[in-house]
């Protein structure tokens, strides 16, 4: 592996460890009632916004072609707002059960969505790897303590669970090429911006009607985290890591969710290691690595 790869698979691996601990948060936000999904949004996206516009007043300027700002704002609607939003409306329609096997898709919906749009192969190895991936997630998911979400998990949640991941997944298989043309600042800071002018006609009345004064203390630093770490942070290291890796194995990265879950269910004292916990994290390393090691993985 080379420095550029290596470079790329840190990123991913960091990104995706913060969104498994974004999980737990999410889901007290949510069950908090402080702020609904559309409000949360508008406040990662605004938060992202002025981050990344200020981090580029630091760059060299850098010249978008007027034809790829309708791309951008589409990357933007389907990369963020999409995913965002039917994620966060979705965690309190189903069970936390059913909110990870769901998930466990979209390295799968991005293997095709790749293969269809950037003609990237699908070879031996790498569905092997995302099948051996694949089976260690759903053994680790049946093996693993889960709490919060809902009690019974509704035809709707099912729905934008779907709709997620079908979205972030053709985000990936799709917008590598433009991704790659820009820098990650330049990128991000137009897409947020996009994703801010949208998501403000749907959030508006809600924003109005949010008591921010009210939003308990470990809410308000839960909703800090999402908007610096879990968004930010994240959403720079992901389309840095397209530049240097494969869609299909950007998304295998998904995986850690439920690991870093995991983690900290048994460091909390909520689960416990097992054998089971073990064996399921190996299949899902295991299918990373075939999936590295595919050829279509490995050319540039």
């Amino acid at each position: 592996m080379n420095y550029d790869k290596l470079k790329g698979h840190l990123a991913i691996g960091a990104a995706y460890t913060i969104f498994g601990l974004n999980l737990v948060f999410c889901k007290d936000i949510a069950n908090s009632g402080s702020v609904s999904p559309y409000v949360l949004f508008t406040l990662r996206a605004f938060g992202a916004s002025v981050l990344f516009w200020l981090l580029s007043a630091f760059m060299p300027k850098e010249e978008v072609k007027a034809s790829d700002y309708p791309r951008i704002a589409a990357a933007s609607l389907v990369g963020l707002f999409i995913p965002q939003m039917t994620f966060l409306m979705a965690i309190t329609m189903t069970s936390a059960i059913d909110t990870a096997i769901i998930g466990t898709l979209g390295p799968i919906f991005t293997m095709f969505f790749a293969f269809f749009f950037l003609k990237e192969p699908i070879t031996g190895k790498k569905a092997a790897g995302v099948t051996v991936s694949f089976a260690g997630i759903l053994f680790l998911i049946f093996n693993s303590v889960h709490a919060g979400g809902a009690a019974v998990t509704s035809p709707m949640g099912i729905a934008l669970l779907l709709v997620n991941s079908l979205s972030f997944s053709l985000y990936l298989g799709i917008f590598r090429p433009l991704i790659s043309r820009y820098s990650v600042v330049t990128f991000m800071k137009w897409t947020f911006l996009f994703s801010l002018v949208i998501s403000l006609p749907v959030s508006a009345r809600d924003m109005m009607n949010t008591d921010f004064a009210s939003i308990p203390p470990l809410v308000g630093w839960e909703i800090g985290y999402l908007v610096f770490f879990a968004t930010f942070v994240a959403y720079f290291l992901i389309p840095y890591s397209q530049k240097h890796i494969r869609p299909t194995l950007v998304s295998m990265y998904s995986y850690l969710q439920p690991v870093i879950a995991a983690v900290v269910s048994i460091w909390t004292g909520i689960d416990t290691l097992s054998w089971q916990k073990i064996f399921a994290s190996v299949l899902i390393v295991g299918g990373v690595v075939l999936v590295s090691r595919s050829r279509a993985a490995v050319q540039k």
